[in-house]
């Protein structure tokens, strides 16, 4: 009897990990910050002239599993690497955040047995993010941190033709008298087995009037392709 309880016991915790067709996911987003950015938006504590990882996110779903407690000491030997690509910007202890991501979205992508601790899912993070290198492309094809303008179509065409998919470059959009918008934030999406796919790209929604534009708060959102891109150096 006491056999067969153990076979329920550890089928049900199996079963419990299984998506329902309406939740289940289809694409991970690799998803990069470029500090500089961010920190002009929001009080940093460091300065960093790379861009960070930000998270891998599943595109289906957020806080799958609350019960899932988060333990730093299960990733021990990744800290070294996480705490130089996958820093949090706001506080020198990043705990607290990689905690977030891994209830926001790590128990998400866990789903997939690939992902399925909290091991598994950061280190497939950090191998992402060195495996596409984005700091080094973009450097590959001259585009780095300056006063010039970019044009947005340059940098799109570059790193799309490169990676062979189609990423998802957003900006900060400064008012409309501006001539010109801020990248900070770039996403790169992958297939359940964690080959390249496009980035949905999904037309950028503007205010109805400019009094609301100016009382929203600034963030990321797809860049205007008609718009020239400043890509700001480290301060």
């Amino acid at each position: 009897m006491k056999l067969i309880l153990l076979h329920f016991l550890a089928a049900a915790t199996a079963s419990a990990f299984v998506l329902s067709p309406q939740q289940t996911w289809t694409k991970l987003i690799l998803t990069h910050h470029w500090p500089t950015t961010f920190c002009g938006m929001e009080k940093c504590h460091t300065k960093i002239d790379s861009w960070t990882l930000h998270g891998l996110w599943a595109n289906n779903g957020n806080d799958c599993n609350a019960t899932w407690h988060f333990n730093v000491t299960l990733i021990e030997d990744l800290l070294p690497d996480m705490e130089k690509s996958w820093p949090d910007l706001l506080n020198p202890e990043s705990t607290k955040f990689w905690k977030y991501e891994w209830y926001k979205h790590g128990t998400c992508a866990a789903k997939a047995e690939s992902l399925n601790s909290q091991h598994k899912y950061f280190s497939k993070a950090l191998e992402l993010y060195h495996k596409m290198d984005l700091d080094s492309v973009l450097k590959k094809f001259d585009i780095n941190p300056s006063k010039q303008y970019y044009p947005f179509g340059h940098i799109q065409d570059l790193v799309d033709g490169f990676y062979g998919a189609k990423l998802k470059l957003q900006c900060v959009h400064p008012p409309e008298s501006a001539d010109y918008q801020i990248l900070g934030q770039i996403e790169i999406c992958f297939t359940p087995d964690f080959s390249l796919m496009d980035c949905e790209r999904e037309t950028r929604e503007k205010p109805v009037n400019s009094s609301v534009k100016a009382q929203a708060k600034p963030g990321f959102s797809v860049c205007d392709p008609e718009v020239p891109v400043y890509y700001p150096p480290t301060m």
